[in-house]
This record gives C-alpha cells, sequence and structure tokens, in this order.
C-alpha cells in the first residue's frame, strides 16, 4: 500500500495528521502516509477543518468534494479528494520519491 491511489473519479490520500504547527504544509513521506503540517490544535475539529481547508485549496475544489473516511478522531487519517481540477507539485514529487526503492504502487485502490 501507499500514501495514494485512485478511485473512479477520486483520490484517496493516507495522512499522518501534526496539529499545532507553526504552518499549513505538507511535510514529505513518513512511512506509508504523506506527512501534513496543520496549525489548528486538534479540539473540537478545529485541525480536521483546517486540513480539509488546506487540501481543498491544494486541488482547486470546494470542500464539499473532501471527505474524511477514516481516523476523524485520531492523527491518521484517510481522505478522499473527489474531482480533483488540479495535481499540486508535491503530489508527483513526493509520489517519484516514494517509488525509487520500491515497486510504483498500484493506481486503483
Amino acid at each position: 500500500m501507499t500514501w495514494f491511489c485512485q478511485e473512479q473519479n477520486a483520490l484517496i490520500l493516507e495522512i499522518a495528521v501534526q496539529p499545532r504547527a507553526s504552518r499549513n504544509e505538507v511535510a514529505g513521506v513518513r512511512g506509508e502516509r504523506l506527512k501534513l503540517r496543520i496549525t489548528a490544535p486538534p479540539v473540537d475539529g478545529k485541525a480536521n477543518g483546517e486540513i480539509i481547508r488546506f487540501l481543498a485549496g491544494e486541488f482547486r475544489v470546494p470542500r464539499s468534494h473532501l471527505t474524511i473516511l477514516s481516523g476523524e478522531r485520531g492523527r491518521n487519517k484517510r481522505i478522499r479528494v473527489r474531482a480533483p481540477r488540479v495535481f499540486p507539485a508535491w503530489l508527483s514529487s513526493l509520489s517519484n520519491a516514494s517509488r525509487k526503492n520500491s515497486a510504483p504502487p498500484v493506481s486503483e485502490c
């Protein structure tokens, strides 16, 4: 398994979240998850809201196109991005880097 795969017209991301960071950013790949730093604290859904807002901006989709499939109350999350309009540069660069020492990821979930 890799940190992302494609499911029909959606992209599924496996994410490890670091809340209360100094800024919102993609911080590379940790194990089999995309590491995402978020400024919001993990209180009352604030971090989840910030994750959705950040990723919606990165993929240029409305927030309604993102769904937390699992991990809503934990740091490890599985998120669906429906019909992404653009693919951020980090998606390509990190997927190429993660494949150097392993087989290419399966494109379907």
